[in-house]
């Protein structure tokens, strides 16, 4: 059984210690701080991913909190022959629920966390979920992988490849993505909010309500036929919002349905052989942007013109 009143003692005195209050740590953890008093005093208890929070802002290991925390190793598959020597292995995680007939059931999530991988294989990951925080990732492989959900957050992320894998309804913040595989990957509905992607491989890549927010999308690089370096092909545009970015070097195709570029700054970007509907451009200046062999619908079009692009390679949709 968990004991409450313990593990609220400890989160208790790991506050004082580090001299935070009930009201601080609660604005870190974004909520209530009546729910701090209810922990220290053993009322109720946060889950597996607060916790995780948890510990991190109050510079504890897991393990301070429960018995119910284990540590992982190499039986659990993976090969850390290829993790940088002196370097954390993975933490497993075990959080406790109760299933309909009252049994006990484990659920497990890997913690990968303040790492600093290298050359690692990581490829069909699954529960990874909120757990991939300040970490540096050079050259790792994650091909395949359930990443749905993901909290990632203060990282160096350079030269993996994420080929085929799932970042739906993730949160991207604050961290640096170089030359990184997304091929073929399902971004729907993740947010990239101050970060920066530059020299990515997008091909194939669904965009669909991807926001991309206050950071950077340049020199995004494919391979493909038309002798432009860094065209993005066979991607899907669906609803996807470019706000307060700097976006270069980069050529869009194909379909754009219901996008949004907001105070973007434009630095040598094409759009080639694209159709642009209900597509809004608010912008200072639209003079960083060329159209070539493009199709445009009425209210795209009237937008455009209002930014006072040029509407040279731009053919106007008749309904």
């Amino acid at each position: 059984m968990i004991n409450t009143k313990m593990i609220g003692n400890k989160i208790a005195e790991a506050r004082k210690k580090i001299n935070v209050s009930q009201a601080q740590l609660a604005g870190r953890l974004f909520i209530s701080p009546q729910a701090i008093g209810k922990w220290e005093r053993g009322e109720s208890m946060p889950d597996i991913i607060t916790l995780n929070r948890l510990a991190e802002i109050l510079s504890v290991d897991l393990n301070y909190f429960s018995e119910s925390f284990q540590s992982a190793s190499s039986e659990y598959g993976f090969d850390n022959n290829r993790i940088a020597p002196n370097e954390p292995v993975v933490q497993q995680q075990v959080e406790l629920r109760f299933g309909k007939a009252g049994k006990a059931e484990k659920k497990l999530n890997w913690d990968m966390s303040r790492g600093n991988w290298v050359d690692a294989d990581f490829s069909g990951l699954k529960n990874l979920h909120e757990k991939f925080s300040s970490s540096n990732m050079q050259r790792c492989l994650f091909v395949g992988s359930d990443l749905s959900g993901l909290l990632l957050k203060n990282n160096h992320v350079d030269g993996c490849d994420f080929s085929g894998s799932d970042f739906s309804n993730s949160h991207i913040q604050r961290s640096y993505l170089n030359k990184n595989n997304f091929k073929d990957c399902k971004l729907i509905e993740t947010e990239f909010s101050e970060s920066y992607l530059y020299g990515c491989d997008f091909t194939g890549a669904d965009f669909t309500g991807v926001v991309i927010r206050s950071g950077g999308f340049s020199g995004v690089t494919v391979k493909s036929g038309d002798n432009e370096k860094n065209t993005i092909s066979g991607a899907v545009w669906n609803r996807t919002s470019f706000i307060d970015t700097q976006i270069a070097d980069v050529v869009f195709t194909g379909p754009m349905d219901d996008c949004y570029f907001e105070n973007c700054a434009f630095t040598r970007v094409i759009f080639r052989n694209a159709t642009l509907m209900n597509t809004f451009f608010k912008n200072k200046s639209l003079k960083g942007i060329r159209f070539i062999g493009c199709l445009a619908d009425r209210m795209t079009y009237e937008f455009l013109k209002n930014g006072k692009a040029d509407l040279t390679g731009i053919t106007l949709l008749i309904p």
